[in-house]
């Protein structure tokens, strides 16, 4: 099956993209969800939200989501698990808020329903895990957090916030196990998500005032 493509900015930590028949766990911030779904949404794939806080449909548009394919249900009520799998018979991506308490079994039945539909789900979380001290949706072939950043925009007193660097990270299961991380800019002062190819704080780069290539010695970049 086709993989879904995701922006190059998120290759370092999804570098297979959102590959169908998975579960792919994001918490920390909707820019972070919109960001990840934008590319495979610009391509046609259709994208459904689940129980999700209000969006706005600027900022989603800023990430590459055509609007037309991005159908919302705000309140699934008691029939959360019935809807998720309904959805997931019949569009690409389902994204859903995950609940304060769901059965395990629930869990694993809407995983086999995934694999078997093809399809992608990313259940969703706020920042924190839904039950202290447990990894958000823990039965997740990968897990996407973002490790909140500094906005940048206000001047001397005045001014707005128009950019922020963040870091993402992401880990899982199977080839996914591996830790990864990528700092991004997320998002850009134009909307949307870039690579940040800034020098890490408290890096020092020397003056050069002839302007010539410097080549830095192997003991100074290890």
């Amino acid at each position: 099956m086709p993989v879904l493509r995701v922006s190059s900015a998120f290759a370092p930590v999804l570098p297979d993209g959102l590959r169908r028949g998975s579960t792919i766990a994001i918490s920390g911030s909707v820019s972070l969800l919109l960001a990840v779904l934008g590319a495979a949404s610009a391509d046609g794939a259709w994208c459904a939200l689940v129980g999700m806080p209000a969006i706005s449909a600027e900022a989603a548009r800023d990430f590459g989501i055509e609007l037309s394919r991005f159908p919302l249900v705000p309140s699934p009520g008691p029939d959360w698990v019935a809807v998720v799998a309904a959805l997931l018979d019949a569009v690409d991506v389902v994204v859903a808020r995950t609940p304060a308490r769901l059965a395990d079994g629930d869990i694993r039945r809407l995983a086999a329903r995934v694999r078997s539909k093809g399809a992608v789900f990313v259940p969703f979380t706020a920042g924190v895990a839904p039950r202290s001290g447990a990894a958000p949706w823990p039965h997740a072939d990968v897990r996407v957090s973002l490790e909140p950043g500094d906005w940048s925009g206000i001047g001397s007193g005045y001014g707005r916030l128009r950019q922020r660097r963040v870091t993402v990270t992401a880990e899982g299961r199977g080839s996914a196990a591996r830790h990864r991380s990528v700092g991004l800019w997320l998002p850009t002062a134009a909307g949307g998500v870039e690579p940040d190819c800034a020098p890490p704080l408290g890096t020092v780069i020397p003056f050069n005032p002839a302007g010539v290539e410097v080549v830095p010695r192997l003991a100074e970049v290890r």
